[in-house]
């Protein structure tokens, strides 16, 4: 019981490290009602074997259709067996190093994105990364190329990148370090927050109606 309680703790304080936004797991994810993702995959890339030499994982795609729910129930799956995991959006860390910067804390905001075995960024390319976003963004990646793994969200193809983040060179560096030793997931299917409003929607009429009836 005791050893239980311990491992209970352990795990409680890496979910609260972890920052997820959703208690999502794989079990979660509709497969089959998501064709446009490769479910042997995701099957794959959930063995957490991209972990241990460092690969990272892209999850490509426009948005609703799954990207950050992947990336949450992956992520959950390293909590859960033990990995130290942290997760952000591309808006957060840009902001949160920016404001390191201006209070002179640049060396501790970079040590701590490079602390985590997996770190999540979800959302980039939803918000301009403004100022020197990009370049911050640039050198969390550098910082841990080769020695942690990342896995990244985006709704930018990845051969727009270069207009999408304003500056060709850092954006062709990012894609270098990330693409090295990556599993790039792409996907091209339904919303499925579009599909959740058409449900509840259709529900509802068929309320209303029946209390009509």
């Amino acid at each position: 019981m005791e050893v239980e309680a311990t491992e209970a703790r352990k795990l409680s304080s890496r979910l609260r490290f972890a920052c997820l936004p959703e208690p999502w797991t794989l079990n979660d994810f509709d497969f089959a009602a998501q064709p446009g993702v490769d479910e042997k995959l995701i099957r794959d890339v959930a063995t957490l074997r991209f972990l241990d030499n460092a690969s990272n994982v892209l999850l490509v795609g426009p948005p609703g259709v799954g990207k950050t729910m992947l990336a949450v129930a992956l992520a959950r799956s390293a909590v859960d067996a033990g990995h130290r995991v942290y997760f952000t959006t591309a808006a957060e860390l840009a902001a949160k190093c920016h404001k390191a910067a201006l209070e002179g804390r640049w060396s501790s905001i970079m040590r701590f994105f490079a602390g985590p075995r997996l770190l999540v960024i979800d959302e980039l390319g939803y918000l301009p990364l403004l100022g020197d976003g990009a370049s911050a963004l640039f050198q969390v990646i550098n910082q841990r190329y080769l020695k942690s793994s990342t896995i990244l969200t985006t709704n930018v193809g990845i051969a727009d990148w270069a207009g999408a983040f304003g500056d060709a060179t850092v954006a062709a560096a990012m894609l270098d370090r990330l693409l090295h030793r990556a599993a790039v997931v792409g996907i091209d299917g339904p919303s499925y927050r579009l599909r959740s409003h058409q449900s509840h929607s259709d529900n509802l009429r068929k309320g209303v109606t029946g209390r009509a009836g």
